[in-house]
């Protein structure tokens, strides 16, 4: 018979619960492929179609639609954005001294 663990609630960042390093860019960079790839889908646009708007082939829109990023540099991500008629606003600030967290990087879509 199976025995099973407890389960436990995750936090707003899978990769540092899975204790990955670089965790806080690895959520980034998932966060922003992930809403390049709900532009894409919004568009229709076949795989090919988008490796063309977007200056690469259609291998690599096909990783970057199944969340295989590694390849994917942040710049070039943001350059996806760019090319899909996307503005994108950097933020820097000193981090809030009564913080749980370290100071990090966080990745804010609209709704």
């Amino acid at each position: 018979m199976k025995t099973h663990g407890a389960v436990r609630q995750g936090g707003k960042n899978i990769f540092e619960d899975l204790k990955l390093p670089d965790a806080e860019e690895l959520n980034a960079k998932a966060q922003i492929a992930y809403r390049i790839c709900g532009i894409l889908e919004e568009r229709k646009l076949t795989q090919q179609a988008a490796a063309e708007l977007l200056g690469t082939d259609q291998p690599r829109v096909s990783a970057l639609l199944h969340g295989r990023l590694e390849g994917f540099s942040s710049d070039r991500l943001f350059r996806f954005l760019n090319a899909l008629d996307q503005d994108i606003e950097i933020v820097i600030r000193r981090a809030k001294k009564k913080s749980r967290h370290a100071p990090g990087v966080r990745v804010l879509v609209p709704a």
